[in-house]
């Protein structure tokens, strides 16, 4: 099982690695960040709006965070503006650490239920699971932006835990 420090850790870890991601697709014209690059959600601008919509749809399963107006077939275009995409990317990195600063070992240690219009049916999971995968999806889908970044000709910062900056 998880506990809250496992979370911080990977809630500013998130934040590093976005910004990272976004500094080095800053230095890109906007057609090449839209550009189908042969990943799962074909272009750098579709992953990343993808991304976000994710993290927004589990803030509104672990807290009262709002949940995305879209549904998941609406996930890659959240945001057509880049500068948009960014800001709300910023914003919501800022609330998953306020959000895992607030969190207890005995919130982990609940069930979360929740109705998944993907999946279309109820699913019931221990709490530190969802985090979890919350964590791990996060890391998927940057990892797919790293790579598509990669072969643009960007360089994004080292992508190792062990050397994230201090933050705060």
């Amino acid at each position: 099982m998880i506990d809250p420090a496992f979370a911080q850790l990977l809630a500013r870890y998130n934040r590093w690695q976005n910004e990272s991601l976004f500094g080095a697709a800053d230095g890109l014209e906007d057609s090449q960040r839209r550009q189908d690059r042969g990943a799962f959600f074909k272009s750098i601008h579709a992953t990343l709006n993808h991304l976000l919509w994710a993290d927004r749809m589990w803030m509104s399963r672990f807290s009262d965070a709002p949940k995305p107006d879209l549904g998941i077939s609406g996930s890659t275009a959240m945001h057509e503006d880049w500068e948009a995409l960014r800001r709300e990317r910023a914003l919501w990195d800022g609330r998953i650490v306020a959000w895992a600063d607030g969190l207890d070992q005995e919130w982990l240690k609940g069930d979360l239920a929740w109705f998944s219009a993907a999946m279309k049916r109820d699913i019931v999971k221990p709490r530190w699971v969802a985090v979890a995968h919350f964590f791990n999806h996060q890391t998927h889908h940057r990892g797919q932006v790293h790579a598509m970044l990669t072969a643009a000709g960007a360089k994004p910062d080292d992508t190792d835990l062990a050397f994230m900056p201090p933050q705060d």
